[in-house]
């Protein structure tokens, strides 16, 4: 899994926190402790989606668009990372004849597939007031 989906997700619910407030880039990248410039790229991407709505300029930022209640982190998980679970390198070699080799990349592509539509359907499950619910009753502890 890649971290964008946990740059959107945190993003997501810090707007969410700040229900029709404005935030800039750089204060969502500080909150993520990651760089403005990975903030905008995911940020685009949910803006193009129609979960945030952006205003440029001084006093410009981003702010979110959909509600909490309805956007799902699996939602989220298929727009940032599908495919991702799975490693772009896999042992084996398809033209050996030992049965192990020869056909563990193709058993591991199923394996790697079925646990992602696992993950996603648990993913489906949550949504983005989920988390935020969760983040204040852990705040509370």
């Amino acid at each position: 899994m890649n971290s964008e989906f946990t740059i959107a997700v945190h993003s997501l619910v810090l707007l969410a926190y700040h229900p029709g407030k404005m935030a800039s880039s750089d204060y969502i990248a500080q909150n993520v402790a990651t760089h403005p410039a990975r903030v905008r790229k995911v940020m685009g991407l949910l803006k193009k989606s129609g979960y945030v709505t952006s205003k440029e300029g001084v006093g410009g930022g981003f702010i979110l668009q959909a509600d909490p209640d309805s956007v799902t982190l699996g939602e989220i998980y298929r727009l940032t990372s599908e495919g991702s679970l799975q490693p772009n390198w896999c042992s084996g070699d398809t033209n050996m004849p030992c049965v192990v080799a020869s056909n563990i990349e193709e058993v591991m592509a199923k394996v790697f597939c079925d646990a992602e539509q696992h993950l996603t359907l648990y993913f489906d499950q949550l949504t983005i007031s989920n988390v935020l619910k969760e983040l204040k009753t852990t705040q509370t502890k």
